[in-house]
């Protein structure tokens, strides 16, 4: 007697389809089959898929206006200085000084051993680095190396009040 190689799938989604289950071990054909009845046809799911593009994007922005957000009340909370650069960057920058920081405040203070005075003066160096870009090229620093980043940073990261500069 020949071992079974098709079978006819009813999916969750209704269809029917034969499948050419010849590619799988002949002991674990059934229980293949069992699974395929408790999803969707391809056809279906690609179209699922499909459907969901758009919310992927939606999602995206929102949790981009959100981080936006709470980055902005931070910076005015804290009185942090407006960022300097491209247009382009400037959220971006935004988002990465607010990411940057809270990381450092969790890993020095919180879970270290500095008090408010060192974040003080940790703070003070921050709001020195006004360059968008500087924030961004730091975005994947761990908090616990901020100081010596901050430390680090050259003059045309700093802000100046020349207009000319």
């Amino acid at each position: 007697m020949a071992i079974r190689k098709t079978w006819t799938v009813v999916h969750r989604c209704g269809h029917e389809r034969e499948h050419d289950l010849s590619n799988r071990p002949a002991d674990r054909r059934a229980s293949f089959a069992r699974w395929l009845q408790e999803r969707d046809c391809t056809d279906c799911w690609k179209a699922s898929r499909d459907a969901d593009t758009g919310s992927k994007e939606e999602w995206l922005a929102a949790k981009r206006a959100a981080e936006q957000e709470a980055a902005v009340a931070w910076a005015r909370q804290f009185d942090m200085p407006q960022l300097e650069g491209p247009a382009k960057a400037l959220d971006w920058g935004e988002r990465s000084r607010h990411q940057l920081m809270t990381a450092a405040h969790t890993a020095l203070v919180v879970e270290g051993s500095w008090d408010e005075a060192d974040w003080a003066e940790l703070e003070e160096k921050a709001r020195a680095i006004t360059a968008a870009g500087w924030w961004i090229d730091q975005r994947d620093a761990e908090g616990t190396d901020v100081l010596e980043l901050l430390d680090a940073a050259t003059e045309a990261d700093r802000g100046t009040e020349n207009p000319f500069r």
